[in-house]
């Protein structure tokens, strides 16, 4: 049996939901397929379990700055692991039904199965063929787990299994300080378990700013072991694992492996379409338009491997299911690179990275956060802030940060590097006091003295006052 539909989306995750948003708007005619679980990435595995997380291991660690501001007693507090773990289910079971609604009522448009192209105008699911005059391809991604280490069954543990544990052991290896090894690994360690982390990189969570990687690793060194720039290799030891690497071995109860996501195209038939796959068995595609070559079939969020965070997947998904209902597919400006870490301090990086940019035409400024006034109040005054500017614009071009609220920072620093803000415009917009804020003034400020623009007020001091209270 054949039917045909407008569109046919692959994927209920954010991208394939955001597509449906679009394409449900303006026709009927489409079906939504999905393998597996409903719900998203980010909403059952990723980024909002994982805040659940690292909320609670946060009020937690609080507890050893309540004597120092005269609250007795805080030492008491311990993590009960099984109800922490509950709490974070529960938290994330709400969010995963409000996903769910986006697919409910859809009847026979929403088939649960595995979809396999069938050339660029039809799929196969179950038995059934779907003809369609564009195909939306939204299938997510999976955790990366070299297959020896799959042999140790449940000793290895991802985020796809980490929050459904009833409890944790004692001992925990995190392999992988990207972005979510790095916050797990903080939020376990403070939590009450022995965490010891592993990179064979030698920068953690995405930093490319080796000073603020620098400043990154010495905060969190002080809280569990981190070993970087070594290959790992993972075997087991009794009812445990050993991990080795750099001639040093290790044992763990179980290890946590953050390696990343792999784009989710098994088997999926892209052969069919006629095109050359890269050495990653992705097609070509334009992330502009999210087109593949130039066929009626679109590729996208986490399946792309282009930008694997919620917002970008979301952004591809709806310029995906914008361009399904259109006979030319239109450009879209992708938004600017923002990335955020939810590590204590936040770790984030915005614009352009370092690497990226003329060391000739940059110039590049810093603020420490030892002793900044408002941070002092939390006992929370360390991290730093590097900001990247063009030396003879003095546009803003790009951040990296270790501090307390970086996620808001970093927002900041967006929209000024967005709508393209020289230092001395972002200078005289308001700073209030006493805030976290005032610490990015500094950097701005050290920016701003080494451009060539020439010197302008900025209705305050061009240098720092040397008071505590004051700066």
């Amino acid at each position: 049996m054949t039917k045909s539909y407008d569109v046919a989306i692959i994927g209920a995750g954010t991208a394939g939901l955001s597509a449906l948003a679009v394409v449900r708007k303006q026709t009927q005619s489409f079906v939504l397929v999905n393998d597996g679980a409903y719900g998203t990435t980010c909403a059952r595995v990723g980024c909002m379990p994982s805040k659940a997380l690292i909320e609670v291991a946060k009020a937690l660690h609080r507890r050893e700055y309540l004597r120092e501001m005269g609250i007795a007693g805080g030492e008491a507090l311990r993590a009960d692991l099984p109800e922490v773990l509950r709490h974070v289910r529960r938290v994330r079971d709400s969010l995963v039904q409000g996903v769910l609604k986006l697919t409910a009522g859809l009847g026979e448009r929403n088939l649960a199965g595995r979809a396999r192209l069938a050339g660029p105008g039809a799929i196969e699911v179950a038995g059934e063929r779907i003809v369609a005059a564009r195909i939306i391809i939204a299938t997510g991604s999976r955790p990366v787990v070299p297959a020896p280490w799959r042999a140790l069954g449940k000793r290895v543990l991802t985020t796809d299994d980490l929050f459904e544990q009833v409890d944790l052991p004692r001992r925990i290896a995190v392999v992988g300080l990207g972005a979510v090894g790095t916050e797990m690994a903080q939020a376990l360690a403070r939590l009450g378990l022995e965490v010891s982390g592993f990179d064979a990189a030698e920068r953690i969570a995405g930093l490319a700013d080796a000073k603020v990687n620098a400043a990154a690793l010495e905060l969190l060194r002080r809280e569990f072991p981190i070993r970087l720039g070594a290959p790992v290799e993972l075997a087991a030891e009794g009812e445990g694992v050993r991990i080795s690497a750099a001639g040093e071995q290790f044992v763990a109860d179980k290890v946590l492996v953050a390696l990343g996501r792999a784009p989710n195209l098994d088997g999926l038939g892209l052969e069919t379409l006629g095109v050359e796959l890269d050495q990653r068995g992705l097609p070509p595609f334009d992330p502009r338009t999210m087109q593949i070559a130039d066929l009626p079939v679109f590729l996208a969020g986490d399946a792309n491997a282009h930008a694997p965070v919620l917002h970008e997947a979301a952004d591809e998904g709806w310029i995906a299911g914008h361009n399904a209902l259109r006979d030319a597919p239109a450009c879209f400006e992708r938004r600017l690179h923002l990335g955020i870490v939810f590590t204590d301090p936040n770790l984030a990086t915005v614009g352009a990275r370092i690497e990226q940019l003329d060391d000739k035409a940059t110039v590049v400024g810093e603020a420490g956060l030892s002793g900044q006034g408002r941070l002092r109040m939390s006992g929370e005054d360390h991290g730093l802030m590097r900001v990247y500017a063009d030396k003879a614009s003095g546009r803003l071009l790009g951040a990296a940060l270790c501090a307390p609220g970086a996620e808001h920072l970093a927002h900041l620093l967006a929209l000024a590097i967005q709508q393209r803000l020289t230092v001395r415009e972002m200078l005289r917009l308001p700073f209030y006091h006493p805030v976290v804020e005032e610490a990015l003034r500094s950097a701005l400020r050290d920016v701003a003295r080494q451009t060539e623009q020439a010197p302008e007020p900025d209705l305050a001091a061009c240098e720092r006052l040397n008071a505590e209270a004051l700066d």
